[in-house]
């Protein structure tokens, strides 16, 4: 990772997010990818959506600190404990000190933002997707940072604003190696997908890192 690497702003009414088109190079990424792909133990969740269970239409594993438990669409997760690839990637992005202050008035511009657990999901192919939501659940707090690091197929994430119907969605392209940081009212604001495409052959691996009060 370069050390001058800057992120380059998302323009979200009401929310604040950077992107950081290449946080990996290329061969360290394919090298992560690699050993998440083997390493993890993927599951194929049920949800609760309208009363009914239903798989999801991705894999996902949930990692982090003894108690950082994660509780969603009728999910309880107990974290399983760090592998030391997913470690390393949580302590990295946690050293990029800016942006995680920015926007944050009881945080100076300076802090440190430090993750307990991260989702990560597993898309098998373009027929794999996640439904518009948000990142907002009560024990993330109520402006949580999501650290987002992308691995694998290229795939297009769109974002829409929860309230505003004056303000046009974003639809960004998230390739190998890159990160998106959310920060500020983001989650607070907008809703996020990864719609199914049947472009999209090869798999993609997310991680979503984030602090779980």
């Amino acid at each position: 990772m370069s050390s001058d690497l800057v992120g380059a702003r998302v323009a979200l009414a009401d929310g604040d997010a950077l992107l950081f088109e290449e946080f990996l190079a290329p061969g360290e990424a394919d090298t992560c990818f690699e050993r998440l792909l083997s390493d993890v133990d993927w599951e194929q969740h049920l949800i609760r959506i309208f009363g009914r269970r239903i798989p999801t239409p991705r894999l996902s594993a949930w990692y982090g600190d003894p108690g950082a438990r994660y509780c969603y669409s009728g999910l309880v997760l107990e974290p399983i404990p760090w592998l030391p690839v997913i470690r390393e990637l949580k302590e990295r992005i946690e050293s990029r000190s800016e942006p995680f202050g920015v926007g944050d008035p009881n945080r100076s511009a300076d802090a440190h933002c430090t993750y307990n657990s991260a989702l990560l999901n597993l898309y098998r192919n373009g027929s794999d997707s996640m439904g518009w939501h948000s990142d907002d659940e009560p024990e993330l707090g109520d402006r949580p940072v999501i650290a987002s690091l992308s691995l694998g197929a290229e795939r297009r994430f769109r974002l829409k604003h929860r309230s505003r119907a004056d303000v046009d969605p974003v639809a960004l392209t998230l390739s190998h190696g890159s990160l998106l940081i959310m920060y500020g009212d983001t989650q607070k604001n907008w809703k996020h997908a990864l719609p199914k495409s049947s472009r999209v052959e090869k798999p993609r691996i997310n991680l979503t890192f984030r602090l779980v009060r």
